[in-house]
């Protein structure tokens, strides 16, 4: 990373930040100057990435924090406030443990709804609200972590799809209410080295091979470098014009937005 601390002084907090792309963002954020609160449910895992955070000579604090659950968001914000005596960002990232399970219409029940929309759709919202009054103070950034299924739809993850979809509308929605209280909201749609998609690329040799060869710049995302500098673009000050919009970060995987 850049050696530049473009967040300076900021409080940036991220759910599902213990691994993969949160994890990565939460790395990225800290090297930028940013206090990073790191939320997740995995106290363990969380508490290691806060550690290697300030191995690095940065600063972050762990809470713990199950987003299906209102009252933890909201304790999250309350704790990163009391720590830091700001907040300048919330950045939604957690997903279901069952987000990469493939399904079909007629697979859809109630449990595996509720899977899904209480992490993407129904979390989104209580965290908007758990935050807004914070972030409305410092004229901070909302962020929420999408995926190009939720714009062009997938064959094997309608219903994952359809709540990504449904986290850009409540993105761009959210961007036209918050934008006269100074708060940008935007969306990232990442393409990288999950731990689902390792694990996938162990299950399926070829699979990594055939990904890169549709990727134009060849690779997969590193979840730090790559889209880790993407969150720190849009939380920099010079991202202050831009809000109600989705960055595909995907090495041009995914053309049709």
């Amino acid at each position: 990373m850049s050696d530049a601390k473009t967040l300076k002084d900021r409080v940036v907090l991220l759910t599902g930040a213990s691994a993969g792309v949160g994890y990565g963002m939460a790395l990225a954020c800290a090297a930028a100057g940013a206090r990073v609160v790191v939320t997740a449910r995995n106290e363990r895992q969380g508490e290691e990435v806060v550690a290697e955070i300030q191995e690095r000579g940065d600063q972050a604090h762990f809470v713990r924090c199950d987003v299906t659950r209102r009252s933890d968001i909201a304790a999250a914000v309350e704790a990163a406030t009391a720590r830091f005596g700001q907040l300048d960002a919330l950045v939604h990232n957690a997903t279901s443990n069952r987000s990469p399970e493939p399904h079909s219409i007629q697979d859809i029940d109630a449990e595996l709804l509720h899977a899904h929309s209480s992490v993407a759709l129904r979390a989104a919202y209580d965290c908007a609200q758990a935050s807004f009054e914070a972030l409305r103070s410092q004229r901070g950034h909302f962020i929420v972590l999408t995926s190009p299924a939720g714009i062009e739809g997938s064959p094997t993850l309608p219903l994952y799809s359809a709540v990504k979809a449904g986290q850009r509308a409540f993105m761009k929605s959210l961007a036209k209410e918050w934008g006269p209280h100074g708060i940008q909201v935007n969306a990232i749609s990442p393409l990288a080295a999950t731990p689902a998609l390792v694990r996938a690329f162990e299950a399926n040799p070829t699979l990594q091979a055939q990904l890169e060869a549709l990727t134009p710049l060849g690779r997969v995302g590193d979840p730090e470098l790559d889209i880790g500098a993407a969150a720190v673009l849009l939380l920099s000050p010079g991202s202050h014009y831009i809000t109600g919009q989705t960055l595909v970060v995907d090495g041009g995987r995914f053309l049709g937005l």
